[in-house]
C-alpha cells in the first residue's frame, strides 16, 4: 500500500482528489512519523493533532458530498512559527512571545486554508528569524534529517527538517538572507523565494521589511509551483504586495515556449567552492544540457557583488534593530545571547549608511541585470559553497569567527535578497560527508515560472529530490 506521506504534495493532493486515499489517512501517516521522529529531529514547536484530524475528517466529508475541492485539498502542512493564526500562539522562537496570541490570521495561511491544506502544527525557527545555522537555545536542538550531528540551517530550520524528514508535505518559511534556500538545501528539499512582494507578508512576523519574502519549502518544483499559485497575488492589507496577474505556474511547467538559457555564474558565486560541491554542480550542468537546456558560463561583476554583500547586512541589521527597539529597551534579558548581540549591532549603524544602502539597490539591480540577463535567462550558482557543516563546527564562535561562519552559509543567497530577485534551491547531489548539496537558480523579477519550469525539467531527468534520509 502506498505511503502517501512519502509522496510529493501534488501526488498526494491528486490521489486524495481521485479517491485513492483520504485526507484522514494521510494526516494519520504524517502524525505517526512525527511521533516517531520528532523526538530526534526537534522540528516542531507544537503539533495540532486534534485539529488536524478534525480538519481531515471535514475535508473527507466535503469530498463525499461532492463539494468543490481546492488544489491542496487534504494535504498536511506545517509552518514556521512566525505566521499568525487568530487566537493561536505565534511565539516567533522567543520567550518574549511565548504566550502571545495573534489577533488575525496571516494572508498566506488564509490562502492555504481556502485551497484545502491542513495545518498540522508550528515549526521551530531561529529566534525572530535571526540566524543562518538553525539554532534556538529556547528549544531542544533542531537537527538535520540526513545526519543529526549537522546543522539544519536557518532561520526556517524546522520547515526544512520537517519537509526533508517527510513529516509534512510542505511548509512555509521566510527568506531575508537565505532562510528558505539554505534550510531547503541542507535538508535535500526544494525551496522557492519569490520576487519581493509577490506573496503577501501580512500576518508574517517582520524581520527586515525591505528584504523579507514569504515562500514555500516542498519536495519538488511542481509542489512549489502549485503552492505559489495559491499564495501569490495582491493583498490590499499589505502595501508591499504586487498587484500583478498570477500565472498558472503548474500549467506553465509543460509549456511549449523555448527553454530558458542557463548561465553558470563565474565570479563571486564560485569563489571558494569546495571540490565536492563543484563536482556536484558540474554534473548538474551536464544533466541540464542533456535535458535540453543551453548552459553556458556567464562572467558576473565580482566587485559589484562584493559590495552588495557588504550592503545587505546594513539593511537587515538596521531594520531588525528598528523592529525591536521598544522590547530591547524594556526586556533585553529575555532575548537569547546571539540575537541580542545581533540586534545591538544594528543600533550602531549610522542612518546615512542605511539610507545609502537603500538608495543603491535600484542602481545595482540594473547593473547586475544588464550583465547577467543579457547573456542568460537564469543564473545558476551553489546555494552553499561548502558541504553542510556540523553543529560542533558552528557553535561557540564569537567575533570574526562567528561572522565568518555566517558568511560561509549565506554568501551566495543574501545578495539575491538585496536585489529583490526570485530564486530557488534545487537538490543536485551529495558531498562526501553524505549530506545534500543544491544549486540556486536566479531569475528576473516575476520570472518564477521560468525558474520552476527549469527546476521541474531537471527533476524529471534526475532523482536527487526523491532521495530520503535513512531515518525514514
Amino acid at each position: 500500500m502506498t505511503d502517501w506521506s512519502r509522496a510529493s504534495l501534488t501526488e498526494t493532493a491528486d490521489a486524495i482528489a481521485a479517491g485513492k486515499t483520504t485526507a484522514r489517512d494521510v494526516v494519520e501517516a504524517c502524525l505517526d512519523r512525527i511521533g516517531r521522529l520528532d523526538g530526534t529531529l526537534n522540528c516542531f514547536v507544537e503539533v495540532e493533532g486534534v485539529g488536524a484530524r478534525a480538519a481531515a475528517d471535514a475535508a473527507d466529508t466535503a469530498q463525499r458530498q461532492g463539494k468543490t475541492l481546492g488544489p491542496l485539498h487534504g494535504v498536511p502542512m506545517a509552518h514556521k512559527d512566525m505566521y499568525y493564526r487568530q487566537g493561536k500562539v505565534s511565539a516567533c522562537g522567543s520567550k518574549l512571545r511565548a504566550a502571545w496570541r495573534a489577533p488575525f490570521t496571516a494572508t498566506a495561511l488564509q490562502r492555504l486554508d481556502q485551497a484545502g491544506a491542513i495545518d498540522i502544527g508550528r515549526l521551530l525557527m531561529v529566534e525572530f528569524a535571526m540566524g543562518p545555522h538553525g539554532y534556538n537555545p529556547n528549544y531542544p536542538q533542531c537537527r538535520n534529517p540526513w545526519n543529526p550531528d549537522h546543522i539544519p540551517s536557518g532561520s526556517s530550520s524546522g520547515s526544512g527538517v520537517a519537509v526533508g524528514g517527510r513529516l509534512v508535505h510542505a511548509a512555509l518559511g521566510s527568506d531575508t538572507g537565505g532562510s528558505i534556500r539554505c534550510p531547503a538545501a541542507v535538508s535535500g528539499v526544494t525551496g522557492l523565494m519569490p520576487t519581493y512582494g509577490r506573496v503577501s507578508r501580512r500576518g508574517a512576523m517582520p524581520m527586515s521589511h525591505s528584504l523579507d519574502v514569504v515562500g514555500p519549502l516542498a519536495r519538488t518544483a511542481r509542489d512549489c509551483a502549485r503552492l505559489l499559485g495559491v499564495l501569490a497575488g495582491a493583498d490590499p492589507a499589505d502595501a508591499s504586495s504586487l498587484d500583478m496577474p498570477v500565472p498558472d505556474y503548474e500549467a506553465a511547467l509543460g509549456g511549449s515556449a523555448p527553454l530558458p538559457t542557463i548561465g553558470i555564474a563565474r565570479g563571486y558565486f564560485d569563489a571558494g567552492v569546495h571540490p565536492d560541491v563543484a563536482k556536484a554542480h558540474d554534473q548538474a550542468a551536464a544533466d541540464l544540457r542533456r535535458a535540453g537546456f543551453i548552459v553556458k558560463d556567464v562572467a558576473l561583476p565580482a566587485h559589484l557583488l562584493d559590495e552588495i554583500a557588504e550592503l545587505h547586512p546594513l539593511v537587515m541589521k538596521s531594520e531588525g534593530a528598528a523592529n525591536h527597539t521598544p522590547t530591547m529597551r524594556e526586556q533585553e534579558a529575555d532575548y537569547t545571547f546571539e540575537v541580542g548581540h545581533r540586534l545591538h549591532a544594528g543600533f550602531f549603524i549610522p542612518a546615512s549608511h542605511y539610507i545609502r544602502a537603500l538608495k543603491l539597490r535600484g542602481q545595482y539591480l540594473r547593473a547586475f541585470a544588464k550583465v547577467a540577463f543579457t547573456q542568460a535567462d537564469l543564473i545558476l550558482t551553489p546555494v552553499l559553497a561548502i558541504p553542510v557543516p556540523t553543529i560542533a563546527e558552528t557553535t561557540g564562535r564569537t567575533g570574526k569567527a562567528y561572522l565568518d561562519m555566517v558568511v560561509a552559509i549565506t554568501r551566495n543567497t543574501k545578495v539575491i535578497n538585496y536585489l529583490g530577485l526570485p530564486a530557488m534551491g534545487v537538490p543536485c547531489g551529495f558531498t562526501s560527508n553524505g549530506l545534500p548539496t543544491s544549486f540556486q537558480l536566479v531569475g528576473r523579477p516575476l520570472q518564477e515560472a521560468a525558474l520552476l519550469r527549469a527546476a521541474d525539467r531537471y527533476q524529471q531527468a534526475t532523482d536527487w529530490h526523491r532521495r530520503e534520509p535513512k531515518l525514514i
